[in-house]
């Protein structure tokens, strides 16, 4: 996957989010709403996810040397895991205290009562744009697949944070504004704990879950099964007789590393040699990602 559409997304939330964040911040300080100040809190987060994915996009760009001889491809997933942490602990678990604090001491909005409401109003429209930047980004690369199931299997980590992020983002300006709108209706500070602890749970399961798919990047996942089998076809063919055994893991979004050991016919080092040069290439056809490819030319011995 291209990182030019992951880099625009990422773009577009990093001034989205700073715009709400100073915005929401201000409406805190007017009203003392503690929804406003978990939400100013996620925002002002999330900007600083953005520019950790951005810093992490550039240093995986370094070139490859001798103490990372594949490259830094696995920076992105890296700082792509950074950011669960950051909006798990800065975003979720802030959340959940002021909840807390604001349920121990409740207290209605007294003063600038309906510029909570206005703000809110005016950052859903702002993330409604960041969400749609990232939604068309994103598409070219989701193809048939459901959006939760582009998140989950997506080797490209960029547009899946910002996918989640806004959308939580989203959704969490809604709980806002309902805790917001019944503090305001009933005068009792406790719906607006609601609507705070509502963002703090919704933020808390956003980054447990994109810490899993990260952590399992950084350990190292395999290809897709559809490009294993591409792979597998497109080895196969001329002295080539069958793939006896194939192993494959991303080390970086656009960079697959292949190794595998092939049942070739017998003839001397030169044929062998073009076999797999043969092999290698056809395999670059088929699956471009696949950069790194060492191949094991072997017999076929019983069930070897």
């Amino acid at each position: 996957m291209s990182t030019s559409g992951g880099t625009k997304a990422i773009v577009a939330a990093l001034f989205a989010n700073l715009g709400i964040a100073v915005t929401k911040f201000v409406a805190y300080l007017l009203t003392h709403s503690s929804s406003m100040l978990a939400e100013s809190v996620h925002s002002l987060a999330d900007s600083g996810n953005q520019l950790l994915l951005l810093f992490g996009g550039r240093q995986a760009k370094r070139p490859a040397d001798a103490s990372h001889p594949f490259g830094h491809g696995r920076q992105r997933y890296l700082y792509a895991f950074v950011v669960s942490i950051v909006l798990f602990s800065v975003g979720g678990l802030f959340a959940l205290y002021e909840a807390w604090h604001k349920w121990q001491d409740p207290h209605p909005i007294e003063s600038w009562r309906w510029v909570p409401v206005a703000v809110l109003v005016v950052a859903i429209v702002m993330e409604s744009f960041s969400l749609r930047t990232a939604v068309h980004e994103a598409q070219p690369h989701r193809g048939d697949q459901s959006w939760w199931r582009f998140i989950r299997t997506s080797k490209s980590p960029e547009l899946p944070v910002v996918l989640a992020e806004d959308t939580g983002a989203l959704v969490g300006l809604v709980f806002a504004l309902f805790g917001v709108s019944a503090t305001l209706a009933t005068e009792n500070g406790r719906w607006d704990a609601v609507g705070t602890a509502g963002i703090g749970v919704l933020l808390v399961v956003i980054a447990v879950v994109l810490a899993l798919e990260m952590s399992s990047l950084l350990v190292g996942e395999g290809a897709s099964a559809e490009d294993v089998a591409k792979i597998k076809a497109a080895l196969v063919g001329g002295p080539v007789a069958s793939v006896i055994h194939l192993r494959t893991m991303h080390i970086g979004p656009d960079e697959l590393l292949v190794a595998a050991k092939i049942e070739v016919a017998q003839g001397d080092a030169e044929q062998i040699a073009q076999a797999i040069d043969d092999a290698e290439a056809r395999v670059r056809t088929a699956v471009p990602a696949a950069t790194l490819m060492y191949l094991e030319p072997d017999l076929r011995h019983g069930t070897s």
